[in-house]
């Protein structure tokens, strides 16, 4: 059924997923596997890429993802989305910067969107509602 807590909680999931990927990518840079590192980004950035495109769209359908929240769980959301706008707008400059081999800058925001991340991490996956 498509609403607000089924759609939190699928997000949860691929949240989860794509950190697996994401863990993935930096331990292949840490064990000197420059490769590997670009091809786990890249797949890191399309899956969630296409989970933000397709949240927004749901949103777009008129999905009230919020409708059944709390104010206390709509704070949460807002707090969420502290960390979630700013890293969906880090990682194409991410991406950009590690294709075009720019290291320094890539590292920099490697580094902040890392940071982003996990405060998008643990709001989204521990503190969001997913139960109606």
């Amino acid at each position: 059924m498509l609403n607000g807590p089924a759609i939190i909680l699928t997000l949860k999931v691929l949240v989860i997923a794509v950190t697996v990927l994401y863990a993935a990518a930096i331990l292949a840079i840490v064990t000197n596997r420059k490769k590997l590192h670009g091809r786990l980004n890249t797949a890191f950035f399309f899956l969630t890429v296409t989970t933000v495109v397709g949240f927004e769209l749901l949103l777009r359908l008129g999905v009230d993802v919020a409708a059944t929240f709390t104010p206390e769980a709509r704070e949460a959301l807002r707090i969420h989305l502290y960390f979630a706008v700013p890293s969906a707008i880090v990682l194409p400059a991410m991406m950009l910067s590690g294709a075009r081999h720019w290291k320094v800058f890539h590292v920099s925001l490697g580094i902040l969107f890392t940071l982003l991340w996990i405060g998008t991490f643990i709001t989204g996956v521990f503190f969001l509602p997913h139960s109606g």
